[in-house]
């Protein structure tokens, strides 16, 4: 069994003619699947037409990544629900990116920040609200806020077997507040930088038979490539160094890995 991708964005690779190349060099890497998620309404029917025409290789989800929450974060989560009724069409597999996100606020105006913050907080909740109206997984993006967004994500009633944290950068306490909860993390080439000890350390208390596999791509790319433009291809770089931070041969880790994607987000492999 190969691998997936559970986290990355493909708008720019798109929009640079680069997509096939970057897709082929997935499928050659061993990258059976992945997901695309969105981050504001102009790249949701971007993703839905990309899937939709690559017979299952391609997962989307539809969401309002927190730096992208401004005063019409309303008028954006309204078009979330066409996504699921339009007949005929690819539904998301997920309602996200969202969540909070403290280390993009303005550093030089605490009030402007303070007020954006409080816009992410709204559509935080509206989108758990709408995670929990469809009955769908929910993509969390959490910088600098991870206890109010778990505290968030604990009043919203949405089912914590169906939320993931992507790209856990936290220490193992912070693992064990998923765990209780019966929540996933997923994890991005962060966890082979040399300084990422505490990651690490997460990552073995969550262990390997709830792993989930991430790039971010084109952000966080793992070593050796780390400085350079991240690609899907590069999960299987991640899912190499895992297998080594759990002890287990590669291919136990990616069947897990791949398991749990499908699990969670409800899909199945396409065929070859």
């Amino acid at each position: 069994m190969g691998l997936i991708d559970t986290h990355l964005h493909l708008d720019s690779y798109h929009r640079r003619g680069e997509l096939p190349a970057v897709l082929e060099r997935a499928r050659a890497a061993g990258v059976e699947a992945v997901i695309t998620i969105g981050t504001a309404t102009d790249d949701w029917s971007l993703y839905r037409d990309l899937a939709e025409a690559s017979g299952g290789y391609v997962q989307f989800t539809v969401g309002l990544h927190p730096c992208s929450v401004g005063d019409d974060w309303a008028e954006q989560l309204a078009q979330v629900d066409a996504f699921f009724t339009e007949p005929g069409r690819l539904r998301p597999v997920a309602i996200g990116e969202m969540g909070l996100d403290r280390f993009h606020l303005p550093k030089d105006d605490p009030a402007a920040a303070e007020r954006l913050l409080g816009l992410q907080r709204q559509a935080f909740d509206a989108g758990l609200a709408l995670a929990r109206r469809w009955q769908t997984p929910v993509v969390i993006h959490s910088r600098g806020a991870f206890r109010e967004c778990v505290e968030r994500v604990d009043a919203s009633g949405v089912d914590w077997r169906r939320v993931v944290f992507h790209c856990f950068v936290e220490g193992p306490d912070e693992m064990d507040l998923l765990i209780e909860r019966g929540g996933w993390a997923s994890f991005t080439g962060v966890l082979t930088y040399k300084n990422a000890e505490t990651v690490r350390a997460a990552a073995r208390r969550l262990g390997w038979e709830r792993f989930l596999l991430e790039t971010d791509a084109p952000f966080l790319t793992p070593t050796p490539h780390r400085g350079k433009p991240n690609e899907p291809a590069y999960v299987a770089l991640t899912a190499a160094f895992a297998s080594e931070v759990f002890n287990i041969p590669l291919a136990r880790l990616a069947e897990a890995s791949t398991r749990n994607a499908c699990e969670l987000f409800g899909f199945s492999l396409p065929k070859r």
